[in-house]
């Protein structure tokens, strides 16, 4: 009996005994290559593949292989069709196949990991931008907290509440009050202040005043 006769005794309906080295070998080695793969799923073209799961096991095959010098050579000078010959009846190429496959898995856990990762991070810099963009109006009265206003309530935390007759917008409240101060300005060289005065109905009012 030879020595591929042997071999296919041996081994023939159990998994090969470099079966699990490779498997942790191949799965180790991929999470190391994380910033490969992403790398490679950021520039992908329409038509180009970002898997890195074959490469990851011809780099492992090539390692193992240096350690048994009885392994063939899967990526060498044949092709995977003329290695199969070799392999398939010793239910090798099954165990390739399986392999692959969780790699394969792994690799798009990571990559939904990524896209995970990078749709919160769109996201809060979709509320950053918009919190910037919106315009903030100072409190007239404290000048310290910025107004909370919403349709026609506009309150502060320090304990400004002003109920209006209709809705307004951050935008025409700066606008009215800039033109009070500014109408004041034009008769009075006094800088004015802003208070709460009692309203003829249950809602305050914001006045503006000076000496």
């Amino acid at each position: 009996m030879d020595a591929q006769l042997r071999h296919r005794s041996l081994y023939k309906g159990s998994p090969p005994p470099w079966k699990e080295a490779f498997r942790r070998r191949c799965v180790d080695r991929l999470k190391n290559s994380r910033s490969r793969l992403l790398d490679r799923y950021r520039q992908r073209s329409t038509a180009g593949a970002s898997s890195i799961v074959d490469e990851v096991m011809e780099e492992e095959w090539t390692a193992l292989q240096a350690e048994d010098r009885r392994l063939p050579s899967l990526w060498g000078p044949r092709d995977m069709q003329e290695v199969g010959g070799v392999l398939q009846e010793y239910d090798e190429l099954a165990v390739l196949d399986e392999i692959q496959q969780e790699l394969m898995s792994h690799e798009i856990s990571i990559i939904k990991e990524y896209e995970r990762n990078l749709q919160f991070e769109q996201q809060y810099l979709s509320s950053v931008v918009e919190d910037m963009e919106q315009m903030h109006v100072i409190c007239p009265i404290c000048h310290m907290n910025n107004l909370s206003i919403n349709s026609c309530f506009i309150s502060c935390p320090c304990g400004l509440h002003i109920i209006t007759k209709q809705n307004i917008t951050p935008d025409v409240l700066q606008h009215l009050l800039e033109s009070r101060v500014s109408e004041h300005r034009e008769e009075c060289l006094q800088n004015p202040v802003f208070s709460i005065a009692p309203g003829a109905e249950s809602s305050p009012n914001l006045l503006i005043s000076c000496k």
